[in-house]
């Protein structure tokens, strides 16, 4: 049982790092124009785009971040929300371990 809890433990941390690292990668390509067309960059937007369209339309509503904003800070929140995702789900994975064993 403690190779599972382990393993479960260490699959919300890769899944995490990963949604972070396209992130990461989308930001770079918002930066990169022509390389907007290739697939990868269409994957990784795919990817990513429903991380951060939520976010992106919250951001328009709030006086933070209208539509005279010149920077996107949804990538910024989406990595801070994930970061926290991931404390609270190792915390609640950690206290169900605790309880059944």
């Amino acid at each position: 049982m403690n190779e599972v809890f382990g393993i479960v433990l260490q699959a919300v941390q890769i899944f995490c790092y990963v949604l972070e690292i396209l992130i990461f990668a989308r930001v770079i390509l918002s930066w990169i124009p022509s390389l907007h067309g290739t697939r990868l960059a269409q994957m990784i937007f795919a990817l990513t785009e429903p991380i951060l369209s939520p976010i992106k339309r919250l951001l328009a509503k709030s006086p933070l971040g209208g539509s005279g904003m010149p920077l996107d800070f949804s990538p910024l929140l989406a990595l801070l929300a994930i970061q926290f995702g991931q404390m609270v789900l190792t915390q609640l994975l950690i206290m169900l371990w605790t309880a059944l064993s």
